[in-house]
């Protein structure tokens, strides 16, 4: 089968023709790709940021946004039969230990077990997975619609939820960066909380995005953005502030928004907050990382998606040329996500 490949750190993968992989574990699930979403996380494995913290094998079929057709099924599987509609967590945990007990899927005591990571990814014409990670899709939900959900969409749910509690009626919400991720956070902010919601990036493009997402107001990163949300919040900025930059002049500008008893989710990464801590203990400002989600915050992100809640903005490709959509990305052409289709 085809499959895009990592051979090197900091070098294009290729298109190689590679074997097929085969439900050889009870539990294993070979998908037939139907969608595999391009992420900036595929950059950053590209140009071995995961490297020190995640040894992996290379080389390595990258992409772990991935929905598709059960192909195969191990013996002991009875969740998914051939021919369902899936759309796959990224990680497979193993189900037994105390984190999986509580749902808490990217705490796994087994580790990292990653697809497009760890393991064969789904930027190919079939990915094997495993029970635990599938998730049937609900008839009219397209995989390849869908795709950016099984990690952009998921990300974003796992940090609203969060933030779920602190945003009811008369409340502020900041989403900084309305990239692929950013442009998810507005829906799910619109569809589970009373926050009014500002969006803030320098494009305008991605504002006028934001604004068809249903974001109350749009303000432009250009420096001002402070003052402008400022403006907006009587003076005490937000109770909450989601960046999805996580770089740059974002983090600072980002904090800065966040008013007295507020939370700062960061979910972007690849900068550096520096604050003097009498800056967070005298307002009483909370900062909460966020990494992927669980399993049921990809249950509830697609069952919100098949209500008509929550989309996603996607340009496909086909899968030999994704040259194409990494440049697209990298450049900053996309407005939404890229989707790979084999």
């Amino acid at each position: 089968m085809k499959a895009v490949r990592l051979h090197a750190y900091s070098e294009p993968p290729r298109l190689d023709e590679v074997p097929e992989p085969a439900a050889t574990g009870p539990h294993d699930v070979v998908i037939r790709v139907g969608g595999a979403g391009l992420c900036r996380t595929d950059l950053h494995i590209r140009d071995g940021w995961f490297a020190p913290a995640v040894p992996t094998e290379l080389p390595l079929v990258l992409g772990h946004e991935t929905t598709g057709w059960v192909h195969e099924v191990g013996t002991a599987v009875e969740n998914v039969v051939v021919g369902d509609a899936v759309i796959c967590h990224p990680q497979s945990s193993c189900g037994t230990c105390p984190a999986c007990r509580i749902g808490d899927d990217m705490r796994c005591a087994r580790g990292m077990d990653f697809t497009g990571l760890t393991r064969a990814g789904g930027f190919a014409e079939l990915m094997r997975t495993t029970d635990r990670a599938v998730l049937p899709l609900p008839a009219g939900l397209e995989p390849a619609d869908v795709a950016p959900h099984a990690d952009a969409g998921l990300t974003v749910m796992h940090a609203v939820r969060k933030a779920v509690p602190l945003l009811g009626p008369g409340t502020r919400v900041v989403v900084v960066g309305i990239g692929g991720l950013g442009h998810i956070a507005v829906q799910c902010l619109r569809a589970l909380t009373a926050a009014e919601v500002i969006a803030v990036d320098p494009d305008p493009e991605s504002l006028k995005l934001a604004a068809d997402c249903g974001a109350h107001h749009v303000v432009p990163a250009d420096g001002t953005q402070g003052e402008r949300v400022a403006e907006l919040t009587g003076g005490a900025g937000a109770e909450a502030v989601l960046d999805f930059v996580g770089e740059g002049d974002a983090v600072a500008s980002s904090l800065a928004m966040v008013r007295a008893r507020g939370t700062y989710f960061v979910v972007g990464y690849g900068g550096e907050l520096r604050v003097p801590t009498f800056n967070l203990v005298l307002p009483e400002i909370s900062v909460v990382g966020n990494a992927v989600g669980t399993h049921d915050d990809l249950r509830e992100l697609i069952a919100l998606a098949a209500s008509g809640g929550v989309g996603v903005r996607t340009r496909s490709y086909p899968l030999e040329a994704f040259a194409d959509a990494f440049a697209d990305l990298e450049s900053g052409r996309l407005h939404g996500r890229a989707v790979l289709v084999p």
